[in-house]
């Protein structure tokens, strides 16, 4: 009588460990599931910050290229106010007046015409270079009094460089008062 109460005692035992074992089976299977969702989660996390860090050199990239717009645009607006004061200072054209027709007798072999020289390209480019170093002068000093006109290629050279250089020193300016600017929008984008 004694073995079968230990036999019904060690059958009770090998059910109670059977239904523990399918427990721990299914704990260990929804651990498994854990596991792989939690590998998908640190792959697509991956891919993320990938995606971050690129966006964030794009956003550098396209920082940079605002900075060289803002410079052009500031170099534009000077040069619109340069050319609005040479407008404004410059001499209104003459409305070319309506001529009556006049004829005119046509010459005979008897009163040669004389030939008009042409102007060579040189001498066009010299007094074109002449007329903008004056309208440049104009521009860097309005109140002087010029005794002469400037000869072609004499002070020129000079009166360009003085005006080129005014719109460097402006665009450096400009430079300086967007980096703080810049400084801080990167500052806040890494805060956050």
């Amino acid at each position: 009588m004694t073995g079968m109460i230990l036999d019904g005692v060690l059958m009770i035992l090998l059910v109670a460990a059977l239904a523990y074992g399918v427990r721990l089976e299914r704990k260990l299977s929804a651990l498994r599931a854990g596991q792989q969702a939690f590998a998908s989660a640190v792959a697509d996390l991956n891919t993320a910050a990938g995606r971050a860090e690129s966006a964030l050199a794009s956003l550098r990239a396209s920082g940079q290229e605002t900075d060289l717009l803002h410079d052009r645009i500031v170099k534009a607006r000077e040069v619109k106010a340069q050319l609005e004061t040479l407008i404004a200072r410059g001499p209104e054209t003459p409305r070319p007046a309506v001529r009556e027709a006049v004829i005119e007798p046509v010459p005979s072999a008897a009163s040669p015409i004389a030939p008009v020289a042409p102007v060579s390209a040189d001498e066009e480019r010299a007094r074109r270079m002449a007329a903008l170093a004056e309208r440049i002068q104009g521009m860097a000093a309005p109140g002087a009094v010029r005794a002469a006109a400037p000869a072609p290629g004499g002070n020129n050279v000079a009166a360009i460089l003085g005006a080129l250089t005014a719109g460097r020193s402006a665009n450096q300016t400009a430079k300086q008062t967007l980096n703080p600017r810049r400084r801080s929008l990167d500052e806040d984008l890494f805060a956050a």
